[in-house]
């Protein structure tokens, strides 16, 4: 069980999906929902001024804004967690997300008690992804991890910054001096 600080501010632009999943969140004690909105304030001191701790997004919203939203609202709310529900199982945008700041993403395919417990994951801060995504998740690190050269080589070696900083003046013939 979460404790009384964990606050969802809900933004989905189907009025239908706003007040069930509001229902849903208050009626199994998941959190509080401490706002509904059917799109995302043009400032984001509506969210801010909830205290929320927890910021659920629609596939509409997250469409229309191309990620940079949660970007903006990660930016001036830190410690704010994002999940987006509602969403399509397309690899790039779902990596677009992620590298926008979300840790929670649930396909439109998820049931209700798939997206209440999706919230409930973020919530207690943990990441959410569906299975079949993962694995893009996984190939986005490791190409990242090839293209920092000096990452590996401190692992392999175990060298410190300096001696990292040192090794491509050594190639081109420079001297210690």
């Amino acid at each position: 069980m979460l404790d009384d600080k964990s606050c969802v501010y809900l933004v989905a632009g189907n009025r239908l999906l706003r007040e069930t999943l509001a229902r849903l969140l208050n009626k199994r004690g998941i959190c509080n929902v401490c706002g509904i909105s059917p799109c995302v304030p043009d400032n984001v001191s509506s969210i801010t001024a909830s205290g929320a701790n927890v910021l659920v997004l629609d596939s509409v919203t997250t469409r229309q804004s191309a990620c940079a939203l949660i970007s903006e609202i990660i930016s001036q709310i830190p410690s704010i967690k994002v999940a987006l529900i509602d969403m399509d199982d397309d690899p790039y945008i779902f990596l677009e997300c992620v590298r926008a700041g979300a840790v929670g993403y649930l396909l439109k395919n998820a049931s209700a008690a798939e997206v209440v417990s999706g919230v409930r994951a973020v919530a207690q801060g943990q990441a959410v992804c569906p299975p079949q995504l993962s694995i893009h998740l996984f190939r986005a690190f490791s190409h990242q991890w090839e293209a920092i050269p000096s990452a590996r080589i401190k692992l392999k070696f175990g060298l410190t910054r300096r001696q990292q900083q040192l090794i491509p003046l050594i190639s081109q013939g420079l001297t210690n001096k």
